[in-house]
């Protein structure tokens, strides 16, 4: 019994009971620790607070292969409001919170993970600002880093083989380059249509939206939304797998309010344009990216097609997207190269 008691005391003595620190959400500045915004009971192993929800994305954005965690808090009493094809509107003092990491071993995940950043994106009085912090070696604490870092990561996949990568942490102007619309900061993920999905919380399994619904943290949604597909599921059609991947993965800057909105290239869910598609389009300033190709998209044709040929590449001054990866996405390749050969002209 002594013994029970004294593991009790440890670990009422390690874990923070506060609530989250809304306080510091708010703050002109951000703190050095990731643990100060007490969103975690449990840091080390990813433990939230009650009244910080986890959420999944549908079909969600390619990074070097590694897994995420998200989290989302609105402050008590208040709630989001729902936008068409675009993220809820939170509130001030809100916060969503994604953790990188990669597992030990994708065969055994009991075996453990290697936490790398927590990104967090935070509603303050101005709009939303964001910024990340690096997990330590000792895997306890998560330090802010404005200016980014290079993390040197291994795991083993589940072939079994052993896979290294150069992680990058992006910096405060990085992020920028893919969270924003209208030269503001804003979220990508958290659209009512892209957590239009069942989710197992502690309590049950239950559609997103609708516990969100119940936990009071949005104020309403349509029923008749159009989502997305989660593009590695293969029994879904290979259209709207590779129009899901292209969404998440590029429409948040090839749309007409993101950073690439002057290429016309728009591969957001909403686009129907073929043109715009990218389908015998002809390239906006690439240079280089073109590889001398001559459209986005030829049907038919993927190896004289621009899309393929920069998701492939590895090449800086190439590449697509232009940051967040140092690896190609073998899986998403071959998917868009039998995508492009089913297409029509």
């Amino acid at each position: 019994m002594k013994k029970i008691l004294n593991s009790l005391l440890v670990l009422y003595m390690c874990t923070d009971l506060h609530g989250v620190n809304d306080d510091l959400i708010l703050a002109e500045s951000f703190p050095d620790k990731l643990s100060e915004f007490n969103f975690f009971i449990d840091s080390s192993a990813q433990v939230p607070h009650e009244e910080v929800l986890p959420y999944e994305l549908i079909s969600t954005l390619f990074s070097d292969y590694s897994y995420k965690q998200r989290w989302v808090y609105v402050p008590m009493n208040q709630k989001a409001t729902y936008k068409e094809s675009w993220v809820f509107d939170f509130p001030i003092g809100s916060a969503l919170i994604k953790t990188f990491y990669y597992p030990v071993d994708e065969r055994d995940l009991s075996l453990g993970m290697n936490l790398l950043e927590t990104r967090l994106l935070l509603r303050k009085e101005n709009g939303w600002e964001a910024v990340s912090y690096a997990w330590n070696e000792e895997q306890n604490e998560a330090y802010k880093k404005i200016a980014g870092k290079t993390i040197n990561v291994s795991w083993t996949n589940f072939l079994g083989e052993d896979k290294n990568v150069r992680y990058r942490v992006p910096n405060v102007n990085q992020c920028k380059e893919c969270h924003a619309a209208d030269d503001k900061i804003t979220p990508i993920g958290p659209k009512a249509r892209n957590i239009n999905k069942d989710f197992k919380y502690k309590d049950g399994e239950f559609n997103q939206l609708n516990y969100w619904m119940t936990k009071q943290i949005i104020d309403s949604y349509p029923l008749d939304l159009v989502s997305p597909v989660d593009w590695s599921d293969e029994t879904q059609n290979i259209n709207d797998r590779v129009r899901s991947y292209l969404d998440v993965n590029c429409g948040h800057c090839h749309s007409p309010t993101g950073n690439a909105n002057s290429t016309g290239l728009y591969l957001h869910l909403d686009e129907t344009r073929d043109i715009h598609l990218g389908v015998y389009k002809k390239p906006v300033a690439t240079g280089r990216g073109s590889g001398g190709l001559k459209y986005s998209i030829v049907p038919g044709k993927p190896d004289e097609s621009i899309l393929l040929h920069r998701m492939i590449s590895l090449d800086p001054g190439v590449m697509m997207p232009e940051s967040g990866r140092a690896l190609s996405h073998k899986e998403a390749v071959e998917m868009v190269r039998d995508w492009i050969l089913l297409l029509k002209e």
